[in-house]
């Protein structure tokens, strides 16, 4: 009995209930999107203090500069090569479904109010003001601080060091306790954030797009299923289903709150404890994967940006398809770990073909449950990316 209404469980009978929840019972939906709001503070609560921690005691744990350099390029070479394949079968998708012009949308208007260049995108890397980054929860910057300060630490005397490695060790077993603490009100959290989006949005905005929207799942699942299950199989030498099991309780979290930030937490507790992955690798793949390791978001850009294309008559060729591919690569590494972050980054890769910025507009209607699987996609990428790291440092 105690199997069966387990976290998990609970949890995916949430999200079936929260849709008819929604539709019936609208104006209560929206009423109780407060206990999702809490919910999702509660998980970001811990976000910045637990990347700090986990990083630093990962890097002094590891003891020596070389063993970063060991650990830091295998999981740069994995992410990267996840990311390429990612947007390689998103355009694969694209061209393999065919999307047909649509003057009903060409008429609509949609700006941005900043654009991103890759010279913004560059300096938004180093963080002139850490405290600052802590402050706005900037992860991106929080991770190359507690990068560069945990490698510096490593020349210092062994007995300050240790101190030191204590305080964040402690600290770190603490958050990831608060953190399970957390985990028990997903339930409820989950059902109020689904039932609100329901609720607000309905479900015919699906039905419009519905071609889009089977191309973006259809190419979230072959990259989840086919290319992140071969990695895992012939790679990381384990079984993906068997390890999706164990750890699926952070991919649900990802699906409900679309939020790769607000799942580290999740993803990290269920990693090193039902995931069999080693703390120190856990520690320090996680939270990078979190900010850098974007395949659904990759993926999903590449589909939107040739989808935008054709409703509005452009056809874009090889070379074209060439230049997004790399282009959303690169700005999927920069997409922050939020909902609807996506679509920020995706100015840089409709800039890059020279595609008119509102038909960014075109897709809103369904952007945020495409966010909801792309998110998914993204966790479940960096879980096997841990687990295939970790086979590989000693």
């Amino acid at each position: 009995m105690k199997k069966i209404l387990s976290i998990e469980n609970l949890t995916l009978i949430a999200i079936i209930l929260s849709v008819p929840f929604g539709i019936y019972f609208k104006e209560l939906s929206i009423n109780i999107s407060l206990i999702g709001t809490i919910f999702l503070n509660l998980l970001k609560l811990v976000i910045v203090p637990l990347i700090l921690s986990s990083v630093l005691v990962s890097i002094l744990g590891l003891n020596s500069l070389t063993r970063i350099k060991e650990v830091g390029i295998k999981t740069l070479i994995y992410y990267m090569s996840t990311t390429t394949i990612a947007v390689i079968t998103g355009l694969l998708i694209v061209n393999f479904f065919g999307f047909e012009s649509n003057a009903e949308f060409s008429g609509k208007e949609f700006s941005l109010d900043k654009e991103i260049s890759l010279k913004d995108f560059i300096l938004s890397l180093i963080p002139s003001n850490p405290v600052e980054s802590l402050a706005e929860g900037k992860v991106i910057q929080i991770i190359i601080f507690s990068i560069l300060i945990g490698m510096a630490l490593l020349k210092i005397a062994e007995d300050k060091r240790s101190v030191i490695f204590k305080f964040f060790d402690g600290l770190n077993d603490g958050l990831i306790v608060l953190t399970r603490w957390i985990i028990y009100l997903t339930p409820l959290g989950v059902f109020s954030i689904v039932s609100s989006l329901v609720a607000e949005k309905g479900i015919d905005p699906i039905l419009g797009l519905w071609k889009y929207a089977l191309a973006v799942f259809t190419g979230l699942l072959v990259h989840a299923v086919i290319n992140l299950g071969l990695i895992a199989y012939l790679v990381g030498r384990f079984n993906p289903l068997d390890y999706f099991l164990r750890i699926r309780e952070a991919v649900i979290v990802a699906f409900s709150t679309a939020s790769s930030s607000a799942t580290l937490p999740v993803s990290m507790e269920v990693a090193e404890e039902k995931g069999g992955v080693k703390k120190k690798t856990a520690g320090f793949v996680l939270p990078l994967g979190a900010t850098i390791n974007m395949d659904g978001t990759a993926l999903y850009e590449a589909v939107a940006v040739l989808f935008i294309a054709s409703i509005y008559g452009i056809e874009l060729g090889l070379y074209q398809q060439i230049i997004v591919a790399l282009t959303a690569t690169l700005a999927s590494i920069g997409a922050a770990g939020i909902p609807g972050a996506g679509l920020v980054t995706m100015v840089m890769v409709l800039n890059a073909v020279g595609l008119p910025l509102e038909g960014i507009g075109v897709i809103l209607a369904v952007d945020r449950f495409l966010d909801m699987l792309r998110t998914s996609v993204n966790v479940w990428g960096d879980l096997v990316g841990t687990k295939v790291v970790d086979r590989f440092v000693k």
